[in-house]
This record gives structure tokens, C-alpha cells and sequence, in this order.
């Protein structure tokens, strides 16, 4: 009968274990998300730039209380319910630094090259030694 409540135990850390894992790997995670979209949408006023789940690129014109009217051309406005927001573009950080992809673009560079002068500096000279054919005169 020892025998059995050992296994029997055992079986209950199994289970114990496991839903730890799924807890610390998808349930936290995915209310960490849920709070910081929440955030977003609440946070989110009149002039954001903003980026819909479709993909459609506008302006905030009105926040109501469940929905978002945005302005996506001259005279074009959409109304969208809050959850169909995917991102909320932040203005005032592009106002700062209107330059910050053309520095990204420049440090993704500068590290692609001193990528490529290490990896020539650790690579193995290489021996191979390529062999021709002879050309036949007949052949010509």
C-alpha cells in the first residue's frame, strides 16, 4: 500500500508542476498583455495616430465611450470599436526624434560590418584548390 500512495503523490506533483508551467508561460503573460492593451485604449485621445487589427493607418478624431472615430483621409472617417485598435502610434516620440529610423538604420549597418570583419577575422583560411579542365584545340 506504500507503494501506492508514493506513485499517487507523485502524480498530484505532476499535476502541480504542470500547471505552474502553464501559468508562468501563458496565463501571466497573457494578462500582462491584456493590462497593457486596457492601458493603451484608455489612455488613447483625440490626434493619436493609430494602426487598426486590419491595418487601416488614421488619426483619433473622437473617443466614445466603446468605439474610436478615425479620420483615414481628407473626408473620410471610420467609426472602429476600441478593441479593433492594434496600436496606438505615440506622436509627441516622433515629434522628439523624427530621425530615430534613419539612426537605427545606420547602427543596424555599423553592426552588420563589424559582424562581417569578425567573422573574417575568425574564419579558417580556406585551402580548397580549384582544378580546370584542359581545353581541347579540336573542340575550338
Amino acid at each position: 500500500m506504500n507503494g501506492q500512495a508514493g506513485s499517487m503523490w507523485t502524480t498530484v506533483i505532476m499535476f502541480v508542476a504542470i500547471i505552474a508551467i502553464f501559468y508562468f508561460l501563458i496565463i501571466r503573460p497573457q494578462k500582462k498583455r491584456d493590462k497593457e492593451t486596457k492601458a493603451m485604449l484608455d489612455a488613447m485621445k483625440k490626434g493619436d495616430k493609430i494602426i487598426t487589427i486590419g491595418g487601416i493607418h488614421g488619426t483619433v478624431v473622437a473617443v466614445k465611450d466603446q468605439s474610436v472615430v478615425v479620420k483615414v483621409d481628407d473626408n473620410t472617417r471610420i467609426e472602429f470599436t476600441k478593441s479593433a485598435v492594434s496600436t496606438v502610434v505615440n506622436k509627441d516620440a516622433a515629434k522628439a526624434n523624427p530621425n530615430k529610423k534613419k539612426e537605427e538604420k545606420a547602427e543596424a549597418k555599423e553592426g552588420a560590418k563589424a559582424e562581417v570583419k569578425e567573422e573574417a577575422k575568425t574564419a579558417e583560411p580556406d585551402n580548397s584548390v580549384e582544378f580546370k579542365a584542359p581545353e581541347n584545340k579540336e573542340d575550338k
